[in-house]
């Protein structure tokens, strides 16, 4: 793929990889938003118990201002290709062997709650080689099924309220993940989102090659994928925010104005305070601390716009 032409300037900490698998999935991320927001009618998840908002951000009407939400254990407990590989399992993609491997390297994603690159790298390589010769439009088809089965209840209700709260000011929320990009755009037109930048595999009229364009979404990819995304539908980056809960997601997190540490690991924990970055932490049962913008909207106001989204595909099959 030639470069797209509409990058700013940049460190150059990333690798010529990283920018191509940025540029890849912001461009698929572009083609497929609109089709996210033509399909979706979900149910508003608003905080309806919270004082101490600072009504100025997010910022109502603010059209140069957008979220970039990482979604594994950000968004969602746990990690979605992990959870598409038990479903793939389920339909005899593969052997119990690869699945003992799966549900080790989920046990281990947590328990420790950090990504370890050598097991997101087996992950995906053992995914890229089951898809291998399938049609795009299959794994897309399975991806909504396995989203019901597996990845809607795993969705952290404080985070989802947080995206609900840029959705509500006007602005546009996008997934950034390591994951399949078909995948992440299943997650995101059920949560009723703009749409997902992911890693991008490539397909030769509409099956898989086993091979990726680029490399995976991970680190300064997601960097520069943000970075693509945002020169492309005009964004001031020091007006948008990021949510995160790894280290690894420090490049995409320095990008932008309003950077957040969600569940953070005790590296980006560190890293927030030494940088006086806000952080959210959902993993325990107490209220999650004021800082800033809308806290965590109930459960029940959550479940409800979930609920009301699954059902709404039902209808529409």
């Amino acid at each position: 793929m030639a470069a797209l032409g509409w990058l700013t300037p940049r460190r150059r900490s990333a690798t010529a990889r990283s920018v191509l698998a940025g540029e890849a999935s912001a461009e698929a991320a572009r083609k497929s938003s609109q089709d996210l927001l033509d399909v979706v009618d979900v149910q508003d998840a608003r905080d309806t118990d919270v004082t101490d908002r600072e009504p100025e951000f997010p910022v109502l009407g603010d059209d140069k201002a957008a979220a970039f939400f990482d979604l594994d254990n950000t968004v969602m407990q746990g990690a979605a290709l992990f959870h598409f590989g038990r479903g793939l399992y389920k339909r005899k993609f593969f052997e119990t062997r690869d699945l003992a491997k799966f549900a080790w390297q989920q046990a281990w994603f947590r328990l420790a709650g950090v990504e370890d690159p050598e097991h997101m790298q087996d992950a995906r390589d053992s995914a890229l080689s089951i898809v291998k010769g399938h049609r795009v439009a299959e794994l897309e088809s399975i991806g909504e099924e396995i989203y019901d089965e597996y990845m809607a209840d795993r969705i952290w209700p404080g985070t989802r309220a947080l995206a609900q709260a840029h959705l509500d000011a006007g602005q546009k929320v996008w997934l950034v993940t390591a994951a399949p990009v078909e995948i992440a755009q299943v997650i995101a037109r059920r949560l009723g989102l703009t749409g997902a930048l992911g890693t991008v595999a490539e397909s030769v009229d509409g099956v898989y090659t086993g091979k990726l364009v680029g490399e995976p979404l991970h680190g300064p990819a997601k960097a520069e994928a943000v970075r693509a995304l945002a020169a492309a539908e005009g964004l001031d980056l020091s007006r948008c925010a990021a949510y995160s809960d790894s280290h690894n997601d420090i490049p995409m997190l320095s990008l932008v104005g309003h950077p957040y540490a969600i569940n953070p690991d005790a590296k980006l924990r560190k890293h927030a305070r030494d940088k006086d970055w806000r952080l959210r932490d959902y993993r325990t049962g107490r209220k999650a601390a004021k800082v800033g913008i809308p806290a965590a909207a109930g459960v029940g106001a959550v479940a409800g716009g979930t609920a009301a989204a699954i059902a709404l595909h039902r209808r529409r099959r």
